[in-house]
């Protein structure tokens, strides 16, 4: 998000008997998970998670040209250096320190894509980037530049990138920090850039009254349904942040998404899945992954026994509801 400094942007959850399982998940929306068991280097913000066919796990972050840590367990993650070693020149265009953050990684079309956002504190002046790799690691990465901007007179902030692909082939890329919130382009596959027939900006979640904190969207497809996941509220000030994470369906992939009240996104809407709980405060920047026992929510949230430290989150979801619980 264009809120803050670069540099604080943007468990392996063991097999157990179903009845186990279903006593983890919270029976009320005031009940909230602690994340599943990591270890090692997960001081992150806003994290991005891939499993490759040898089952190594990628999980990139804000940072460093946007850091890399890997595990082979999804517990133990390790600093792997970083996604861009040297800088594109570009970058300087939209953030004059020459860092960039909340990153998307996925893999299509036989390598590992990436969007991420290129932006400075509190300005709308942004740009979203995108970069190819047939591996995934560090300095493996072509740069292909800018995929689509914002400038200081637009209402919208091009910045928090998820690509969705669907069923019938389909690319879209959701957006967006504050302003007038969410947003939505359709996507080229032979480019990963917008598709030329199709260059209508959509909305896809606002907060039209009080405030405006809607961001990093990330959009899923269970069930016949469009899930969109958004940060809601405030990051990045440690203990005091009010980020939390909710969640809105739709039967089509550009809304409109509305909430388990049946409360549109447009309108403050969101059926909350990880809000503050004990230690764990403002949970969010979170991206969704599909593993091999589930799919993974997976978020920074800020450490408050450890001085409000950001660190990875990482909980399974439970659609059997048709909305999705962590635990």
């Amino acid at each position: 998000m264009s809120l803050v400094p670069a540099f604080f942007r943007r468990r392996a959850l063991v097999a157990l008997p179903a009845a186990a399982l279903l006593a983890l998940i919270p029976s009320s929306a005031t009940a909230y998970p602690g994340p599943g068991r990591v270890t090692g280097d997960i001081v992150v913000h806003d994290p991005t998670l891939a499993r490759t066919a040898s089952g190594k796990y990628l999980l990139y972050s804000t940072g460093d040209g946007l850091q890399l840590r890997t595990s082979t367990d999804r517990i133990a993650f390790g600093r792997s250096g970083s996604a861009f070693p040297s800088r594109p020149g570009w970058w300087s265009n939209y953030n004059s320190t020459g860092d960039v953050w909340a990153p998307d990684i996925s893999y299509h079309g036989g390598k590992y894509l990436m969007y991420y956002s290129v932006s400075s504190f509190g300005s709308n002046k942004s740009a979203i980037g995108l970069a190819g790799s047939a591996t995934g690691e560090p300095g493996s990465w072509t740069d292909y530049g800018a995929v689509y901007t914002s400038t200081m007179s637009s209402d919208y902030n091009a910045i928090d990138p998820n690509l969705f692909v669907d069923d019938d082939g389909k690319w879209w890329l959701s957006f967006g920090s504050w302003w007038t919130g969410i947003k939505m382009i359709r996507v080229d596959p032979a480019t990963g850039k917008q598709y030329a027939g199709d260059t209508s900006r959509r909305s896809l979640a606002s907060r039209p009254t009080g405030t405006k904190a809607v961001e990093a969207p990330s959009i899923v497809k269970r069930g016949g349904y469009y899930y969109l996941f958004a940060s809601y509220d405030t990051c990045c000030a440690g203990t005091s942040s009010t980020y939390k994470i909710k969640v809105g369906r739709s039967s089509r992939v550009t809304g409109p998404y509305v909430d388990k009240n049946g409360v549109g996104m447009m309108n403050n809407g969101g059926t909350p899945v990880q809000e503050s709980h004990g230690r764990y405060i403002g949970p969010g920047g979170q991206s969704i992954m599909k593993d091999t026992d589930g799919d993974l929510l997976v978020y920074h949230y800020y450490d408050g026994q450890d001085n409000g430290t950001p660190k990875l989150g990482v909980n399974l979801l439970n659609w059997s509801s048709g909305w999705p619980v962590a635990y």
